[in-house]
């Protein structure tokens, strides 16, 4: 069990929150939820004994779990060993005995100190240490070929599966995750909730997917009002229960404020009269019905609505015989659709198989549109054609998206350019919209978080108002109020989609229509919806 004795946490002059208590016990699933700042991380950090608490006390178990954040930290080591060294007390044993065996001459005392370390070997399972890593990267989609090479040789999504593995690894007594599913693709985090939801220990993890945390959580832990509380259920359970709670609360003050204010009435009318005894009750009514100090939530939701100058033609976009093959291997393979005006088309398959190579191969011959945009802009097919509607206008979130702000500007002169018409006070409602509040409008664009180059984006693509939108991954760094609020914005949207996410519900919701891309090159596709699609799959 996780215990938390009267923890506070500022950040600057920021209270995150304040003497908080809250226990995490085993075989019990806790999501940590909470907008983008309020000290999610913060939290999961004291939590691990990464940073000391400013004020009260943590008990944690000795085997912990924890999702490392460091990509780079393993890259001299190979995949299997970094997935082993989850397991500390197994490692440092392992370490120690390949010393001792590298000595030319071995004393009595080494000996004797093998035989120790043999048996916490023994103890942690170290005889079955590789096969049962391997299981666990073959789960997350790190094939076999990969498990003697050197972590610095691999991919950055590769790199956080293997990380996720070391975390999972050693039968830890408590799982502490942040961001388990970035980078990962469906089926891989299909396969990690079922390992989640078999975990018998303590999880506390922090996620952006709702999806996921409905599927894994038994509790919520959540973030809000300068404090933590806990509810039962995933995460919809703690939105319908928190704002029932907080509904409650107000109506209840409501009626105190009206009772109040009636007796205060009395209270100056008859203060200098003869009814005395009666104006003493009723300053001590007063002071009893004093309403409850509501402190302020910093859930902040964005507002997206995605409208078009004007329609493309019937035929938004046709692929005939594409094909696109890397190192002699086909990525797509002889790929023809072709997509109506208004389609929502979701991009689906494990890392790697294809997706963002298709969506390049689009904008490589897209009309009306600034290449400088995607990166490898110059990117080309090897065979087919791809033929865009009439007055087809595209609007692109790349993968990278970051990536595509140019440095040395403010928010608000680097969306300018993209409508020189629009007025100052135009652009700063769009900034206010997506949560650049104020002078926030003038941030420099070099210190934009992830999820504030996103927002940026957002804006942008409300300023243009295309009538295809083409989005690689948009919710990587979004918190889950914007994801909801994308997924409104996109399924209100009348113009076409193509969607690559790993987000379930997004696409579960938004997509009308599926491409699935397989290993070999070749894309399925399938015209309804995902639910219908894994039907289907599944029959």
């Amino acid at each position: 069990m996780i215990s938390v004795s009267n923890v506070t946490m500022r950040y600057g002059a920021k209270l995150l929150f304040e003497d908080v208590s809250v226990a995490f016990t085993p075989g019990k699933r806790y999501g940590l939820t909470g907008p983008n700042g309020s000290g999610k991380s913060t939290f999961m950090k004291v939590l691990t004994g990464e940073i000391d608490a400013q004020k009260g006390s943590v008990v944690r178990p000795k085997k912990l779990g924890v999702l490392s954040q460091n990509q780079f930290a393993f890259d001299a080591f190979r995949v299997i060993d970094t997935v082993i060294m989850g397991n500390k007390p197994l490692w440092k044993a392992m370490e120690e005995r390949e010393l001792i065996y590298a000595k030319p001459d071995m004393t009595d005392a080494d000996g004797m100190r093998l035989g120790e370390l043999e048996g916490v070997v023994a103890e942690e399972d170290g005889y079955t240490a590789e096969a049962d890593a391997a299981i666990l990267l073959d789960g997350l989609d790190i094939p076999e070929e990969l498990h003697e090479r050197k972590m610095g040789e691999l991919q950055g999504g590769q790199k956080v599966r293997v990380l996720l593995a070391q975390a999972l690894f050693g039968h830890p007594q408590a799982l502490l995750l942040d961001e388990p599913t970035n980078h990962l693709d469906l089926d891989s985090i299909h396969w990690l909730q079922d390992f989640l939801n078999h975990y018998e220990g303590s999880l506390i993890v922090i996620s952006h997917d709702r999806h996921f945390l409905n599927s894994v959580c038994t509790h919520i832990a959540d973030i809000d009002y300068e404090t933590i509380i806990t509810y039962t259920g995933g995460y919809d359970d703690m939105v319908m229960a928190k704002t029932q709670v907080r509904s409650q609360i107000e109506s209840q003050n409501a009626q105190r404020e009206k009772k109040i204010a009636q007796l205060n009435e009395f209270i100056a009318r008859f203060a200098a009269g003869t009814r005395s005894s009666q104006v003493t009750s009723r300053k001590k009514e007063v002071e009893r019905l004093q309403t409850i100090d509501l402190a302020r939530s910093n859930i902040a939701r964005p507002f997206i609505k995605f409208t078009m100058n004007r329609p493309s033609g019937r035929h938004a976009l046709e692929f005939e015989h594409v094909n696109k093959s890397y190192d002699d291997k086909a990525i797509i393979k002889n790929f023809t659709a072709n997509v109506s005006r208004g389609e929502k088309i979701g991009l689906m398959g494990r890392n790697g198989v294809g997706k963002t190579t298709l969506l390049k191969a689009l904008l490589a011959s897209a009309p009306n549109f600034d290449k400088k945009e995607a990166a490898d802009y110059e990117f080309s097919i090897d065979s087919g054609t791809v033929k865009w509607g009439h007055e087809a206008q595209i609007g692109y979130f790349a993968q990278d998206h970051k990536q595509t702000i140019e440095k040395g500007s403010t928010t608000l002169e680097w969306l300018r350019q993209f409508d020189l018409q629009a007025s100052t006070e135009e652009l700063r409602g769009l900034l206010g919209q997506m949560l650049f509040i104020r002078e926030e409008g003038l941030k420099p664009t070099d210190a934009l978080s992830g999820g504030e180059a996103a927002r940026l984006l957002f804006c942008k693509l409300m300023l243009q108002k295309p009538n295809i939108l083409v989005f690689d991954e948009p919710t990587n760094h979004l918190d889950l109020e914007s994801i909801n609020a994308l997924n409104i914005a996109l399924q209100r949207f009348e113009g076409t989609v193509l969607l690559v996410t790993h987000d379930h519900d997004l696409i579960e919701e938004v997509a009308t229509r599926i491409w699935h891309f397989d290993h070999d090159g070749n894309i399925e596709d399938f015209k309804g919806t995902y639910d219908e699609y894994t039907a289907q799959v599944t029959a």
